[in-house]
């Protein structure tokens, strides 16, 4: 399973639709009418979720070993490319500051760079994630297996 890929429970409801739960971030709650649109919704919320950790400089989990009455749900990769560089700071030490000073840019664009809000462009990211030693690395995976 991959870095930002997270298991998600859909627990059915008495008056129909389902709960979804992500074991490994567990304010991470939502619902959807059916299975399709809760998994939709799930996606959205593991967004929000790690958003936020990211915003509250919290720690970001490694997700646990999918189980078998677990959904996969994949955090949307502008997120999870910022979630990337966050990650590789809080790995590396260095301040926004000293990052900002590798790039050669003003501390803000680094506080853009890291604000899970901000559409940061691929190659600034890029940049980036090259400065923390860090390269992206892609996979497609297919949706039918």
């Amino acid at each position: 399973m991959s870095r930002f890929c997270y298991g998600a429970k859909l627990t059915p409801e008495s008056d129909g639709g389902w709960v979804v739960t992500l074991r490994d971030i567990p304010e991470a709650i939502t619902q959807g009418d059916d299975v399709e649109s809760a998994l939709g919704e799930a996606s959205d919320c593991l967004e929000e979720a790690i958003a936020a950790r990211i915003d509250d400089q919290r720690e970001i989990p490694i997700p646990s070993i999918l189980t078998e009455d677990e959904y996969k749900v994949y955090l949307p990769i502008q997120t999870a490319l910022k979630a990337s560089v966050y990650l590789a700071m809080k790995e590396s030490t260095l301040s926004k500051v000293q990052l900002a000073s590798l790039l050669n840019v003003d501390e803000k664009e680094v506080r853009r760079i890291l604000d899970p809000h901000h559409r940061t462009k691929l190659p600034t990211i890029e940049r980036a994630l090259e400065a923390l030693g860090q390269q992206i690395s892609l996979t497609i995976n297919s949706t039918h297996s």
